[in-house]
């Protein structure tokens, strides 16, 4: 039957944004489940900023990245990656073109909310152990209660020895938790605003409640659990002061859905860019037209300071000391240069939906998202992406076959938020922020769709390789 002259119309004036489960071919599919498997692990074994960057090196020096050496010239072809504390990377493959013809970067940050253990977190009440925390990041408390966690991060003892500390991650090893009030009790607390419904105080970890023996005396649990931890990692309650620890949901990533298109677990804000990003720089088998890099910041949840987050120079002083080598003006780099702010976005919740704009919200299996703005209110604290730079970043994906859309963090008056866009456009280049839309985002256990997940994959990949 032809088409009648309105859908002749509608193909051609109306924009498409069609669902990946009807737009893709079985042999796509099949790329996107392998790949999936892959993504899986990494989120499961990259709970935190330390433990992403070590994964994220380990997969890098396996395809021939070696440690930055400032003294040397490097040609093009060569990879090189710059290891910040620890807690945030640089990987870069060399490009053919001079530097003053500027970077490809992928930004994103592997940091995510969580329970930090505090100083002295260590206390014993009613013959209960338990541990004080500062939350970090925005999360909403009351989905921190009731939750098995696990305990991450690392001790320095006094005699200067780092050690690693992972609990809770095997079958055979203990959770932790933070209790909640039961609901025949809880009459005051059910007054309280949702977002006081569990103060950040209450954000007690319990850890025990076994005295030591049967002696007499006060602090007896405490006691027992400090020689446990002795025990296992030979530290005193004063090698708190200087350990990061970090207390992060214990639940296994998964297929999400009896036709498994999604998957959940912790972390996915913003580690599935953050893999996505190494996936794309790893695939690089030959030198790109541009110089690329793939930059991994911490702290971005709390406002990206310090010196591992995306405030601090280190990567500056790394594109600087590129420069001084290569007789180019760093800010004729800059000014020269391409990122893509690899940062997740918000998927529109039909359950939620009313803090949410239909026309310009983003989907779970229509493709990564490109976002022009962030912010709040009156685009308070974005970058906001030029219409020029906007546009040649929709005509890659398109060009290419790409699954893509555009969508905003939520309506106007709604809220908002930000990403590292802003510090990197600080520094002269032209920044969007592209990524993957996500349920339940800040959440414990955070959802994405497979299909999003590749398409950022091969959105960074193009990003990455092409010429434009």
């Amino acid at each position: 039957m032809a088409k009648s002259e309105v859908e002749k119309l509608k193909k051609q004036l109306f924009a498409a944004r069609p669902h990946a489960g009807q737009a893709l071919t079985p042999e796509q599919w099949r790329k996107i489940h392998e790949y999936s498997a892959t993504y899986k692990n990494f989120l499961q074994n990259a709970k935190t900023e330390r433990e992403a960057v070590e994964l994220a090196l380990e997969l890098a020096r396996g395809r021939n990245f070696t440690e930055y050496d400032p003294e040397k010239t490097y040609c093009a072809g060569e990879k090189v990656y710059v290891n910040n504390r620890k807690k945030a990377l640089i990987l870069a493959v060399i490009g053919k073109n001079p530097l003053d013809a500027g970077l490809r970067i992928l930004a994103s940050h592997v940091d995510s909310p969580r329970l930090d253990a505090k100083q002295n977190p260590l206390y014993e009440d009613s013959d209960l152990a338990l541990f004080k925390t500062h939350y970090y990041g925005g999360i909403k408390k009351y989905q921190w209660t009731a939750l098995p966690l696990a305990l991450h991060g690392v001790i320095v003892r006094g005699d200067g020895q780092i050690l690693p500390v992972s609990i809770c991650e095997q079958e055979d090893e203990p959770q932790f938790c933070v209790t909640d009030l039961l609901p025949h009790l809880d009459r005051e607390q059910s007054k309280r605003k949702l977002s006081q419904g569990i103060k950040g105080e209450e954000l007690n970890v319990l850890v025990g409640s076994m005295p030591f023996r049967a002696d007499e005396g006060s602090e007896l649990v405490k006691l027992n659990i400090l020689r446990l931890i002795f025990d296992k990692y030979g530290i005193v309650e004063e090698d708190f002061l200087s350990a990061e620890l970090e207390f992060v949901p214990a639940v296994p990533v998964r297929d999400i859905g009896l036709d498994r298109s999604m998957i959940g677990g912790y972390g996915q804000d913003d580690r599935v860019c953050a893999y996505t990003s190494i996936s794309a720089i790893l695939a690089l088998d030959h030198a790109p037209p541009h110089t690329a890099v793939a930059l991994f910041a911490d702290k971005e949840e709390t406002g990206s300071d310090g010196n591992t987050g995306m405030q601090s120079a280190f990567f500056e002083h790394f594109v600087e000391s590129l420069c001084e080598k290569s007789g180019v003006r760093p800010r004729d780099c800059f000014a020269a240069s391409e990122c893509l702010s690899a940062d997740v976005n918000v998927a529109y919740d039909p359950t939620w939906s009313s803090v949410l704009e239909k026309n310009n919200a983003a989907y779970l299996n229509k493709g990564v998202v490109a976002t022009k703005y962030t912010g709040s209110g009156g685009k308070f604290s974005t970058s906001d992406a030029s219409a020029e730079f906007t546009a040649k970043i929709i005509a890659l994906f398109r060009d290419n076959g790409l699954l893509w859309q555009t969508g905003e963090l939520g309506k106007v008056d709604e809220g908002g938020g930000g990403t590292v866009a802003k510090y990197l456009a600080k520094l002269g280049m032209d920044v969007i922020d592209v990524g993957v839309p996500i349920l339940s985002m800040h959440s414990p256990f955070e959802v994405s769709a497979k299909a999003d997940v590749w398409m950022a994959y091969r959105a960074f990949g193009l990003f990455l390789t092409n010429d434009v």
